[in-house]
């Protein structure tokens, strides 16, 4: 009888372990920051992010992620190079990838909602509204559970992950700390806030040498804006011209520091953007996809001081297309008032 009561005690403990009662806690205390920091590049909310998360882990203890360090149960698809491993999930033995850490797993969990036309209504909710955001997922076809949104809504408030959709990178340990006080006893946590506390050196004009590990920044009369903030705050739009996915460059650039940021080769953007140098300006537009042979309205008349690269890029069309539909050489540019033909060949006079 003793032995049947100490097998069901295990097997009763065994279960609660794997709902997340305990691990929800150590899971959010690991990953909320790298959560906050997709926030800031990807404009997702972190409550989201870490509820997804927490969801397909099991609190952290699936196979993909204990093996494979993936968190998103993301497969491995035409496009992935890397390592794989085989999984179980809607067939048996399916493909799904690996990651060298989990943070980037997260970060391909990002570009995953970033880079497809289905979730672009998304990026227009408010971040710090994480019900649209979960209902918004499910419509849009995230997951196959009629329940997924509240699922996740579920996992945001009894967690009060909504507290880290208003902190940032700089600010989540202390979100964390001010969640778990219990943590003011763990040295290895208590040691990462206070590594996270070494300050700046004063600022100024020149670049920061002495300090590799941080942004170069830049002065504009009183107001200190660094590279990676100017990086943070760029959006990504979508097309009237088939939803492709664009961008408004805030600040002049390097393109090595956007390709970066959204995980496209340089080659990629200079292609797709028919670009002939690594400065990109201020203003310019930046698709993050190859555009289309033809813009979304028949005709257009130029203005004072635009070229045909300006043209293409407002409207989304390949210069080449541009240059063919115009009948124009490749180079030559159009005079102001000229009436440029963005669908159908210009007629011949």
């Amino acid at each position: 009888m003793k032995k049947i009561v100490f097998v069901f005690a295990v097997l009763f403990f065994a279960k609660f372990n794997a709902q997340g009662w305990k691990t929800d806690e150590q899971y959010i205390q690991k990953f909320a920051k790298y959560a906050v920091e997709e926030m800031e590049k990807y404009k997702i909310p972190a409550s989201i992010t870490l509820a997804q998360g927490l969801l397909e882990t099991g609190g952290g203890q699936s196979r993909l992620a204990q093996q494979g360090n993936n968190h998103f149960g993301i497969k491995c698809k035409e496009d992935w190079t890397g390592k794989t491993m085989k999984h179980t999930d809607d067939a048996p033995n399916e493909c799904f990838r690996v990651y060298e850490d989990p943070r980037d797993s997260y970060e391909d969990h990002s570009k995953f909602l970033a880079y497809r036309p289905y979730y672009v209504n998304l990026f227009k909710l408010e971040m710090t509204d994480y019900k649209a955001w979960a209902h918004g997922l499910k419509k849009a076809g995230y997951a196959t559970n009629p329940k997924y949104a509240y699922i996740l809504i579920d996992k945001i408030e009894k967690n009060r992950l909504y507290e880290f959709d208003t902190t940032n990178s700089e600010e989540v340990l202390y979100a964390i700390l001010k969640m778990y006080p219990d943590l003011k006893n763990d040295r290895i946590f208590m040691a990462q806030l206070d590594q996270g506390k070494t300050p700046l050196k004063p600022l100024t004009t020149t670049v920061l040498s002495e300090k590799a590990t941080y942004v170069k920044q830049q002065i504009k009369g009183n107001q200190i804006v660094s590279k990676a903030e100017t990086l943070n705050s760029i959006l990504i739009k979508s097309h009237p011209n088939d939803g492709m996915k664009f961008v408004i460059i805030p600040e002049d650039l390097d393109l090595a520091s956007v390709s970066k940021k959204f995980g496209i080769s340089e080659s990629r953007l200079m292609k797709w953007n028919e670009l002939d140098g690594s400065l990109i300006k201020k203003n310019e537009i930046l698709f993050l996809e190859s555009k289309s042979s033809s813009g979304n309205i028949a005709t257009y008349k130029t203005q004072d001081g635009e070229n045909m690269h300006d043209i293409a890029q407002k409207f989304g069309i390949k210069l080449k297309k541009l240059y063919a539909k115009n009948r124009m050489d490749f180079g030559q540019q159009p005079k102001s008032g000229q009436l440029i033909y963005l669908q159908i060949k210009k007629p011949r006079s």
